[in-house]
């Protein structure tokens, strides 16, 4: 593997744990992102760290400023219902997409997943968070269609921001019914109600949770990564 892959794998690997610590509110808006901090944290150069808060950038996650300050971004309530109502629509993409043609296989780790939400149900409110992200990133993946999975999971973490920034405490049992209600729709067959039943879902969820002003103090971001740093990808470290 040359240099320039080296960089990108391990660009990649900063993105998903920050994208995680977001999701899991380890890192929530205005906590600081300093390149060296992130280089000395994840044994690369600040180079492959800004890289790495410059996609985060384009995506929406992180605020660049001047003097090359990166902080999580702080959406305004505006943003966040915004980001749900475009959410909306590409996820009744996905569900279209989907529609009567899940195999068995993929049936039963979608139902797997939503057992894994149910019995993280009285844990700590990140952990929900993250493992409903990955329900509807792994529906989107499911499609098979890169861009859809692009926009699906950009527009989900930003959800989880939005989430992080405005999210009041909240039981999630009504979200791990409205997922077996996905499931069962999708195994049905009936495009336009599944379509329909994932726009309720994700109005419910943003009605149910985007009611509450941000605010967080300043905490030690080598000690928020240090879980994030060595964890697979694709999933956050037990903590």
């Amino acid at each position: 593997m040359g240099a320039a892959d080296k960089g990108g794998d391990r660009t990649r690997l900063i993105c998903q744990a920050i994208r995680r610590a977001v999701i899991e509110r380890a890192l929530v808006p205005g906590d600081r992102l300093p390149e060296d901090a992130l280089g000395e944290r994840f044994g690369v150069s600040r180079t492959i760290a800004r890289h790495a808060l410059g996609q985060l950038a384009a995506e929406g996650l992180v605020d660049l400023r001047r003097n090359r300050i990166a902080v999580v971004a702080t959406p305004s309530f505006e943003d966040a219902r915004d980001v749900f109502d475009i959410r909306v629509e590409l996820e009744r993409l996905v569900m279209r997409r989907l529609a009567g043609r899940l195999t068995a296989a993929q049936v039963a780790e979608l139902r797997a997943m939503v057992a894994e939400e149910d019995a993280a149900r009285d844990g700590a409110a990140g952990n929900a968070i993250r493992l409903a992200t990955e329900f509807h990133v792994r529906l989107a993946e499911m499609t098979g269609k890169p861009t859809l999975i692009r926009y699906v999971s950009e527009i989900s973490y930003r959800a989880g921001l939005s989430l992080s920034s405005f999210g009041r405490p909240h039981s999630s049992e009504c979200a791990v019914n409205e997922h077996l209600a996905l499931i069962d729709a999708l195994v049905e067959g009936d495009a336009g109600k599944a379509a329909d039943l994932m726009a309720h879902h994700l109005d419910a969820v943003a009605e149910r949770a985007l009611l509450q002003a941000p605010g967080s103090p300043a905490r030690d971001l080598m000690n928020i990564l240090a879980p994030y740093a060595s964890a697979p990808s694709g999933r956050a470290a037990k903590r």
